[in-house]
C-alpha cells in the first residue's frame, strides 16, 4: 500500500474524529469510554499527547514515570484531561496532517492508534460512526502481522473473531462474529457493549 494512501487514511481519521468531538453536548466530554478509567476527555488528550509534546518535554515525562510508558501515557491523560475540551478539539483539529508515528509502529501504527481510539469514544457513545472497509483492513492487517490480540494481551483461545461486514476473519474455533470495528475492538483488548457480538463467547468480551 502506498505511503500516500495511509497518510490519507490517517488524515480522514483525525477529521472524521475532530467532526464527531465537534457535535458533543458538554457533558458528553465527560462519558466513558472503552478505555478503562478513561472519559471521553482523557481519550482526546491522549490522541493529542503526540501533537502537544516537544520530544524533550515526553522524554521528561517518561523518565517521571520511570520509563514506563503505560505509567506516562495514563498519569499525561488524566492531569491534560483537565484543559477545555475546545482546547483538546483544537488540538486534534490543527494537526490532521501531523506525521507523527509512533515508536516503532510507522504509519500503519499511527492509523491504528487514530482507528482504535476513535472507536474508543465513538462506540459508547453510539454516534453510529462506521469506520471505512479501507481503513478497518488495514489494521486489521497490520495488527494480525503483529500477532493479533498477543499485542494488546487478549485471549483469544479457541476463538476465531469473523467480520460479518466484510471478508476477514482470525484465529480459530468458536466463532465470535460482529461488525469489522467492532471485532478489532476485541482485537485490541476492549470489552464491548452487550449485542454487539454474537456468538456463544461473544460474552468473554462485552
Amino acid at each position: 500500500m502506498r505511503t500516500v494512501t495511509i497518510n490519507d487514511f490517517i488524515a480522514a481519521e483525525r477529521q472524521a474524529l475532530a467532526t464527531e468531538l465537534s457535535g458533543l453536548a458538554p457533558e458528553q466530554w465527560d462519558a466513558p469510554t472503552l478505555c478503562a478509567g478513561w472519559r471521553v476527555r482523557e481519550v482526546t488528550a491522549h490522541i493529542t499527547m503526540p501533537f502537544r509534546y516537544s520530544t524533550d518535554r515526553y522524554l521528561r515525562e517518561l523518565e517521571a514515570s520511570d520509563g514506563d510508558f503505560n505509567q506516562m501515557a495514563d498519569r499525561c491523560a488524566r492531569r491534560d484531561a483537565a484543559m477545555p475540551a475546545a482546547d483538546l478539539l483544537a488540538a486534534l483539529a490543527g494537526n490532521v496532517h501531523n506525521p507523527w508515528q509512533p515508536p516503532g509502529g510507522g504509519l500503519e501504527g499511527a492509523l491504528s492508534h487514530d482507528v482504535i481510539h476513535g472507536l474508543d469514544i465513538t462506540v459508547p457513545l453510539a454516534t453510529g460512526r462506521r469506520v471505512p472497509e479501507q481503513h478497518l483492513r488495514a489494521v486489521l492487517g497490520f495488527l494480525a502481522q503483529r500477532g493479533g490480540g498477543a499485542v494488546f494481551g487478549t485471549d483469544l483461545a479457541g476463538v476465531e473473531l469473523r467480520a460479518d461486514d466484510l471478508d476477514w476473519s482470525y484465529g480459530s474455533g468458536e466463532p465470535v462474529t460482529g461488525l469489522g470495528q467492532h471485532v478489532l475492538l476485541v482485537l485490541a483488548g476492549r470489552r464491548l457493549p452487550a449485542g454487539l457480538l454474537r456468538g456463544s463467547q461473544a460474552a468473554r468480551f462485552s
